[in-house]
C-alpha cells in the first residue's frame, strides 16, 4: 500500500484511513520496541550496546530496525563519531522528547493498573 502524502492541516490527519500518513506514523511508534527505546533514551545519549543492554529481550536486528525507523520519523538522532572503531550514539530529538512525555504517562498507567489487569486475566482464564 502506498501512503498518502500529507498535504492538509494536522487536524485533517486521520488515523482511521488505511493510506493516512498519520496512521503510518502511529503504527511505527505504537510498537513495544519503539516505546521501550524512547523510554530508555530519556534525556540521555546512549550507544547501541547501552541501549541493547538496557532493553531486556531485544535482538540486535530489532534494535537496528527500530532505531532506523525512529530516525526516519525524526524522533531519534544518530551521531557517528569518526574514530576507529566508529562510535555511534543515539539521542531523542525534540519531537522524540515530547513523545516521551506521553510514553511516560503510559508507563505510569501500566504501573498503576498492573494488579487490576493481572486479576482480570486470572478471572478471564478461570
Amino acid at each position: 500500500m502506498v501512503t498518502k502524502q500529507f498535504t492538509g492541516s494536522p487536524d485533517e490527519a486521520d488515523l482511521r484511513r488505511a493510506d493516512s500518513l498519520a496512521r503510518e506514523i502511529f503504527s511505527d511508534i505504537a510498537n513495544k520496541w519503539a516505546l521501550l527505546i524512547i523510554e530508555a533514551l530519556g534525556e540521555r545519549t546512549l550507544r547501541f550496546g547501552e541501549l541493547r543492554d538496557g532493553i531486556g529481550g531485544i535482538s540486535h536486528k530489532m534494535l537496528t530496525q527500530n532505531l532506523r525507523m525512529l530516525e526516519r520519523n525524526g524522533l531519534v538522532e544518530r551521531t557517528v563519531h569518526p574514530v576507529v572503531p566508529p562510535r555511534v550514539e543515539y539521542t531523542l530529538t525534540e519531537p522524540g522528547r515530547v513523545l516521551r512525555v506521553t510514553i511516560d504517562g503510559l508507563c505510569d498507567w501500566t504501573h498503576r493498573f498492573l494488579g487490576d489487569i493481572e486479576a482480570s486475566r486470572r478471572r478471564f482464564e478461570a
